[in-house]
């Protein structure tokens, strides 16, 4: 585990002109700002990217400004989710040539075992770097029985890491560590981190949120690591871990009511993007007072905020 991907993998948006266009002034920026903000590690474009709304050409120019942007501080995991196995391929072949540093990939929606299987043995053929298996839950992507994660851990050489966020993420990780053993790198929590203390104390080694408060997320993080471990050998949350978790709540509770509106929004308002516009059918439309509640959320964050 010397060489663990580890820590808050932020993930930024893909910004927008007003004319729908990507604005890669901004996708710049904001990848930069991530990077300032104490990210251990750049994801792009996945969900919270709008990645799935990108055109093929437009996909493979945000990651070629990512990897740049980046800079080789910090690991560039390139988002290579593919309708089919022939797409996600030919997206890992193009982020590999670009610098990416991983790959991480969702299956197609409506795959079965067999698929998957084919599927993430191909795009680990392909990338030849870690692969992370994203497992996520419907409507987004098919959930993963455990056991074929566990053997594509096993069996697929740099299938190494999960990105997990089905609908019980705790206990999915906790059997994924009891039965995949060394053959998994690590695992990585989503949807916000609304749930990384407890992701956390059953083995976690990270968590890829959106990037709009990587600040507080990466005091958070540094907050965990301080606890070490019990005789049980569990990741112990620290009080002021806890204390910092509870306190992002109502941030992660209103990022889960609006997702990618909220997290361009938020970027936008503390200046890191020049539009908060974002391409249907990701859109759910804020309103005057729900900006005005984002606004409030920051504000309260502040002490957390650099």
């Amino acid at each position: 585990m010397k060489d663990q991907m580890r820590g808050v993998y932020s993930i930024p948006v893909t910004p927008f002109n007003e004319d729908g266009s990507v604005d890669f002034t901004s996708l710049t920026r904001c990848v930069e700002w991530c990077v300032e903000k104490g990210a251990h590690g750049i994801v792009l474009p996945v969900n919270a990217s709008e990645g799935p709304f990108l055109t093929d050409s437009e996909r493979s120019a945000v990651i070629e400004t990512g990897v740049k942007a980046t800079g080789g501080a910090v690991p560039f995991v390139a988002g290579v989710s593919g309708i089919t196995t022939t797409h996600a391929v030919e997206y890992t072949k193009a982020a590999v040539d670009a610098g990416a540093d991983s790959v991480i990939a969702a299956p197609p929606n409506g795959a079965g075992s067999g698929l998957m299987i084919d599927y993430y043995g191909a795009v680990a053929e392909a990338a030849g770097v870690p692969v992370w298996v994203q497992n996520n839950k419907p409507p987004a992507s098919p959930t993963i029985p455990t056991s074929l994660i566990v053997r594509m851990l096993k069996e697929i050489e740099h299938v190494d890491y999960v990105k997990e966020e089905s609908l019980v993420p705790g206990q999915v990780m906790t059997e994924l560590f009891e039965q995949s053993g060394d053959a998994c790198r690590g695992v990585m929590g989503g949807m916000g981190g609304r749930f990384l203390t407890d992701e956390y104390h059953r083995g976690s080694c990270g968590t890829m949120p959106s990037g709009h408060i990587t600040d507080a997320h990466r005091k958070l993080w540094d907050a965990l690591e301080k606890g070490g471990r019990d005789g049980d050998g569990l990741q112990v949350v620290t009080d002021e871990a806890q204390a910092i978790w509870e306190k992002l709540l109502p941030s992660l509770n209103f990022e889960f009511l609006f997702s990618i509106t909220a997290y361009k929004m938020a970027f936008y308002r503390r200046g890191v993007i020049k539009t908060p516009v974002t391409r249907n059918p990701a859109a759910k439309k804020m309103d005057r007072l729900d900006v005005e509640e984002l606004d409030r959320i920051l504000e309260r964050l502040s002490p957390l905020l650099d």
